[in-house]
C-alpha cells in the first residue's frame, strides 16, 4: 500500500489549521452517518422488494448479504485509490457512487439491475469503512477514541434514522413507495460529498513524500488474522439483525411499521454505545470486561427473541443493541493494534476485507435455511455458533499486542519516516 500525499492548497495559520481539522471531522462524521443506509433500508421493506422484484427467500437473502460481501470486495481497493488520489477526493467520489446506487436500485424492475445498484450503493459504505480509521489515527493522534465514538455514533444515527423512516416512508407513498424508501437517502449520500473537496492538507505534504506499506505479509500475523475473524463474526451479528430481524418479527406477527420500529430501537440504542465504547476499549484494562458484556447481551437477546418475539421485543432488540458495542470495540482496536497511520490503514483494509467476507456467509444462510425449512431455526443456531466464535476470538484480540511487531519489516522505523504530514 503505498501513500502519497495530497494536492490541496496548505493549511498555512493556526486558525486555518484550527479550521482544517473542524473540516475534517465534519467530513468524517458526516460521510459515516452513510455507511449503513443502504444496508438498513432493506429489512424493513423486503417482503415489498420480494414481491415487486418477484424474487424468491434465497434470492432476499442474496440481497441481505451482497452489501457484506461488496463491503468486503470493494474495501481492498480503498488503499491502491488513496495511494494514487487524495483519501478526501476518494471518498467524495465514493459518496457521489453510492447516491448514483441507490437512485439506481430504487427505479429497476430487474432484479440484476438491482444487484448492480446494490453494489454502487456499497462504495460509499466499503471504501468508507476503510479509510476512516486510517484518517483518525492521521489527523487525530490524540483522540482517537473520541473520533471514532464520534463516527461510530454517526453511523448509528444514520442506520437508526433510515431503519425507522423507510417503512413509514413506503406507506406514505403508497404502492411501489419502498422505491422511495430505499431511494430518498441519495440526498444525505450527496450532502457528505461535499465537505471532502473542502478539506486542506498541512505543510510539508508533496507528491515527493510518499510510504509504502505492503498488506499481503499480514497473512502471516496471527493478530491479523484474529483480528478479521472477530470482526467478521460481530458483522455477521449485526447484519442478521439487519438484514432479517425485521422480518422475522411480521413472520412472528408483528406489523411491518411495528417491526420497523424494533429495529430502528435496535440502531437508535446503538448510538450512544458506540459513542461510549471506544474511549473505554483505549484503556487496556476495560477490554475484557466489555467483551464479557457485550456476549451476555448477545446470549439475552437472541434467547428472548427466539423464545418469546412477541413478548418484549422491544427489551430484546435493545438488548441486541448494547451487544452490538461490539462493532465500535473492534473499530477502535484497529487503531490500537497498528503503531502507525500506515499500518493501521493496512490492517484495516484486511481485518474488514476479511471480515466482510466472513459476515457475509451469515444472511445468505439464514435466507437458504429460511427458504428450505420455511422457518428460522437455523439462523438461531448460527448466531450462537457464532457468539461462541466471537468470544475466543475478541479475548485473543484484546491481548496488549501490535501487528507491526508480528511482520517482518513492519518496524516503525521502515514505515514511518518524519516528518509526516496528516492527508484528508
Amino acid at each position: 500500500m503505498t501513500r502519497t500525499a495530497d494536492d490541496a492548497p496548505p493549511i498555512s495559520t493556526a486558525g486555518d489549521s484550527r479550521r482544517g481539522l473542524l473540516l475534517v471531522a465534519l467530513a468524517i462524521v458526516l460521510t459515516a452517518a452513510n455507511l449503513r443506509t443502504a444496508v438498513s433500508t432493506v429489512g424493513p421493506v423486503l417482503e415489498e422488494i420480494e414481491n415487486g422484484l418477484g424474487v424468491s427467500s434465497a434470492a432476499a437473502g442474496v440481497l441481505t448479504t451482497m452489501p457484506v460481501l461488496c463491503f468486503a470486495a470493494i474495501g481492498f481497493a480503498g488503499p491502491p485509490l488513496a495511494a494514487r488520489f487524495r483519501d478526501a477526493h476518494v471518498l467524495a467520489g465514493a459518496l457521489l457512487t453510492m447516491a448514483a446506487g441507490l437512485v439506481l436500485r430504487a427505479v429497476v424492475d430487474s432484479f440484476p439491475l438491482f444487484l448492480a445498484g446494490t453494489v454502487l450503493a456499497m462504495v460509499g459504505g466499503a471504501l468508507g469503512n476503510v479509510l476512516l480509521p486510517g484518517l483518525v489515527k492521521r489527523w487525530f493522534p490524540g483522540r482517537t477514541g473520541l473520533l471514532i465514538g464520534a463516527y461510530s455514533a454517526s453511523m448509528a444515527i444514520g442506520g437508526a434514522v433510515a431503519a425507522v423512516s423507510t417503512a413509514p416512508i413506503a406507506a406514505a407513498v403508497g404502492p411501489g413507495g419502498w422505491r422511495w424508501g430505499l431511494g430518498v437517502w441519495a440526498v444525505l449520500a450527496l450532502v457528505a460529498a461535499v465537505p471532502w473537496f473542502l478539506t486542506p492538507r498541512q505543510p510539508g505534504a508533496g507528491r515527493a513524500a510518499h510510504r509504502s506499506v505492503r498488506m499481503r505479509p499480514l497473512a502471516r500475523s496471527p493478530l491479523a488474522l484474529t483480528m478479521a475473524a472477530f470482526f467478521g463474526l460481530q458483522a455477521m451479528q449485526a447484519y442478521v439483525v439487519m438484514g432479517w430481524s425485521a422480518q422475522y418479527l411480521r413472520d412472528s406477527g408483528l406489523s411491518a411499521a411495528t417491526a420497523g420500529l424494533l429495529l430502528g430501537i435496535n440502531s437508535i440504542v446503538v448510538i450512544p454505545v458506540n459513542a461510549v465504547v471506544p474511549s473505554l476499549t483505549v484503556r487496556q484494562r476495560w477490554q475484557r470486561p466489555l467483551l464479557l458484556g457485550f456476549m451476555a447481551c448477545y446470549a439475552v437477546g437472541w434467547t428472548g427473541l427466539w423464545l418469546a418475539p412477541r413478548t418484549l421485543p422491544w427489551l430484546w432488540m435493545s438488548v441486541l443493541a448494547v451487544g452490538m458495542g461490539t462493532f465500535s470495540m473492534v473499530l477502535a482496536l484497529i487503531g490500537l493494534r497498528a503503531r502507525t497511520p500506515e499500518t493501521v490503514a493496512a490492517l484495516s483494509t484486511v481485518t474488514q476485507g476479511w471480515g466482510y467476507v466472513l459476515a457475509g456467509t451469515g444472511p445468505l444462510l439464514v435466507g437458504v435455511l429460511r427458504g428450505a425449512t420455511g422457518g428460522y431455526t437455523g439462523m438461531f443456531v448460527l448466531i450462537a455458533v457464532a457468539t461462541v466464535g466471537l468470544t475466543v476470538t475478541g479475548w485473543l484480540a484484546t491481548r496488549d499486542r501490535f501487528v507491526d511487531d508480528e511482520v517482518p519489516g513492519w518496524s516503525p522505523a521502515a514505515v514511518s519516516p518524519a516528518p509526516a504530514s496528516p492527508r484528508g
